[in-house]
């Protein structure tokens, strides 16, 4: 048994995409952001007797809101480093609209819906300097699914710790149908959006999954 409060825990995530102005760059009052949310809420108490305590690199469960209501272009910025203040960046070498044709793996079979909750993300350190090709292989050998582009902007939202010096990660959920693999990596004190080739191992570079993923249910 641990002391982790998972319905706590839920209230400080959702509490931090509230301070961060999710709900204005959703075009939503705060109180219809929260209602929206609210319903994910169930399926992280039906686990909560299973669920770990946060470390630095791994973390029991993660509220994701999809570019659909807030686009990547405004939440990568809301990310920082921890102890910073620096905000996010994307690659500049996206080309110009470009970013919006990443899209999320099909086999992922992400949950419907503009918010969804993901389960027992680990940023992967273990696959630092090894072909992202191979650490996609060795996870989907656990059963478990690379991050999406999304996914790792929660992640980094939520725990800013998770993104450290050496401890960076690929995001192999989303793909453009080539040869990149987006990554978030360390770049001026600041986290940055960008990719990187699948077939080039970096020591510095992981890659990041999640156990599983649920929608809720609504009311």
């Amino acid at each position: 048994m641990t002391d982790f409060d998972a319905g706590s825990e839920f209230d400080r995530q959702v509490t931090t995409l509230v301070d961060k102005g999710y709900p204005a760059l959703a075009g939503m009052t705060e109180t219809a952001f929260r209602s929206l949310v609210d319903p994910l809420r169930a399926p992280v108490l039906a686990r909560a007797a299973t669920l770990e305590p946060p470390s630095e690199g791994r973390v029991p469960f993660l509220l994701v809101v999809t570019r659909a209501l807030v686009p990547l272009e405004e939440s990568a910025p809301l990310t920082t480093l921890a102890g910073k203040q620096k905000p996010g960046v994307i690659e500049r070498f996206y080309a110009p609209g470009e970013l919006e044709r990443f899209v999320s793996l099909k086999e992922l079979a992400l949950p419907e819906g503009e918010v969804y909750v993901a389960f027992d993300i680990d940023r992967g350190e273990e696959f630092c300097n090894v072909v992202p090709q191979d650490a996609l292989a060795a996870i989907a050998e656990r059963g478990r699914t690379p991050l999406t582009m999304e996914e790792g902007i929660a992640f980094v939202t939520q725990y800013p710790e998770a993104l450290a010096k050496n401890k960076c990660f690929s995001l192999g959920g989303t793909r453009f149908g080539d040869r990149r693999v987006p990554a978030l990596w360390i770049s001026k004190g600041a986290p940055k959006l960008g990719w990187c080739w699948e077939g080039n191992p970096h020591t510095w570079l992981g890659l990041a999954s999640a156990g599983d993923r649920s929608r809720g249910t609504d009311r």
